[in-house]
């Protein structure tokens, strides 16, 4: 999949859009964007007196408008039941949820997003981390039931999540083996790894108790916790895919952290608050972990303007090969 990346030459003409485009919505006329995220979507805090909203402007060729939409329908339909806290899109003075701007210097028309400021932070990793993930569980048990019988307006324009995405001849970050630093030895090990998922999960299957709508994407940096509170944001990455998927993306990047053991019977004791899971699937959970670590290598690999896959990439490969290591003696 092509995606156009923000990077340095880029920054300052999409902070020019994001300025030129405030005018779409009802806010007040002196509210001002500042930038406070790069990732592969740029995230702007705007704000005025008395007025805070978070302004997302998309990449390019990652979401079409109708998938855009789908994703704000979704979220908002777990919102309204109850189901999620997560903020509201704010429309348009056209009544549209997406906005599409452009300016001069970018190649192509950027679709926008406006949302709702939340309050909370992002949890600490170093932090004990056991209440969040309990409710984190919980959460994404009553999102995988509620999905069962979702059904959206339009057939789904969204991405889909299963071994395919991560391994197939059209990977959707691409080749893990392109991410810097896969010597030859890690290759060894990854390629006997990704054999070994890819089994694993035909054996599993896709039944509708097992694979659906998922957020694809609940890790920490998309968690603000206040108090007792919990917000899951950021949807962005929301498709097709396994249930279990979503704990292992909830522990992206840090895989191999001590409290892991800790988190997951945090988050199994939140899901099976809400929904029965069996023993056959929790003991797929560390494929699942397998599965998404290597889909983050392809990430760094593909996206090597951003800085947080900059940040990552001098290591990255060496634990994912040690994870794979310690996964392939337990279920290879």
């Amino acid at each position: 999949m092509s995606v156009d990346l923000p990077n340095p030459n880029s920054i300052a003409r999409l902070e020019k859009l994001a300025h030129a485009s405030l005018s779409l919505w009802p806010m007040p006329v002196d509210a001002h964007a500042r930038l406070i995220n790069i990732a592969e979507n740029t995230t702007w805090l705007v704000e005025a007196e008395g007025f805070r909203a978070v302004l997302r402007i998309h990449r390019t060729g990652y979401h079409s408008k109708l998938g855009i939409e789908q994703e704000l329908e979704w979220s908002q339909s777990l919102a309204a039941a109850g189901t999620v806290l997560t903020p509201a899109p704010i429309a348009g003075h056209n009544g549209e949820m997406v906005q599409v701007g452009s300016v001069t210097g970018l190649h192509a028309p950027r679709f926008m997003v406006l949302f709702e400021f939340a309050p909370g932070a992002q949890p600490d990793e170093n932090h004990d981390l056991s209440r969040p993930f309990e409710r984190l569980g919980s959460i994404a048990a009553a999102m995988h039931l509620q999905t069962i019988d979702w059904r959206p307006a339009a057939p789904l324009e969204r991405l889909i999540w299963d071994d395919a995405a991560v391994f197939g001849a059209t990977p959707t970050w691409g080749s893990w083996r392109g991410a810097p630093n896969v010597t030859p030895t890690i290759e060894d090990i990854l390629e006997q790894a990704e054999g070994t998922v890819r089994r694993r999960l035909q054996a599993f299957g896709k039944g509708p108790e097992r694979y659906g709508l998922i957020h694809a994407d609940m890790r920490l940096a998309n968690l603000l916790v206040e108090g007792d509170i919990t917000r899951l944001i950021d949807f962005d990455d929301c498709g097709l895919g396994w249930h279990l998927y979503d704990f292992a993306a909830s522990v992206s990047f840090i895989e191999d952290h001590p409290q892991i053991p800790l988190l997951r019977a945090a988050w199994l004791r939140g899901y099976r608050q809400m929904r029965d899971l069996s023993a056959q699937d929790e003991a797929e959970i560390d494929t699942f972990i397998m599965l998404r670590r290597m889909a983050l290598l392809a990430w760094i690999g593909s996206h090597m303007e951003a800085p947080e896959p900059q940040q990552m990439a001098p290591t990255f490969a060496t634990g994912t090969a040690k994870l794979a290591q310690q996964y392939l003696a337990s279920h290879g």
